[in-house]
């Protein structure tokens, strides 16, 4: 995977993650066993927190929509990841009638923590990189 975002609600192989670059992934993990599956060489795991977004952080937030080809709506990649997440499978849910997102946003405050996220560590880095250039572009810009 080298871009993009998946979410992943059945079950995985072994050396998940093998040859990631970039993009992040979600996958749900009820027993707890995903670790072990996951090719950890380049990739951290974290857990997807649920937080509500400041009114500040609108413009970043997920979005249900897609803001045009070039803006699928995910927002922020290194914030929102609970409400990133949620997004995709109502998605999900809208398009193929699945049985198992619909179970999972019908008790989503428990499936939210049964999701892992992985994420390239370049990834990030590039990522940050790109704001800290963004940022010192709008200072620039201001002044």
């Amino acid at each position: 995977m080298t871009g993009g975002v998946v979410v992943v609600i059945g079950d995985t192989g072994r050396n998940f993650a093998a040859g990631m670059s970039g993009g992040i992934a979600y996958v749900w993990d009820p027993k707890g066993r995903f670790k072990s599956l996951c090719n950890l060489a380049s990739v951290d795991l974290e857990a997807v927190l649920s937080a509500d977004p400041d009114e500040e952080d609108e413009p970043y937030r997920p979005r249900q929509r897609a803001h045009s080809v070039e803006d699928a709506g995910m927002g922020d990649l290194l914030r929102f990841d609970a409400s990133r997440l949620r997004i995709l499978l109502e998605r999900h849910l809208l398009f193929t009638g699945s049985g198992r997102a619909r179970a999972l946003l019908d008790d989503w405050k428990s499936a939210v923590a049964s999701f892992v996220k992985i994420m390239p560590r370049d990834y990030r880095g590039a990522l940050l990189e790109l704001q800290a250039e963004q940022q010192a572009a709008s200072v620039a810009a201001a002044q």
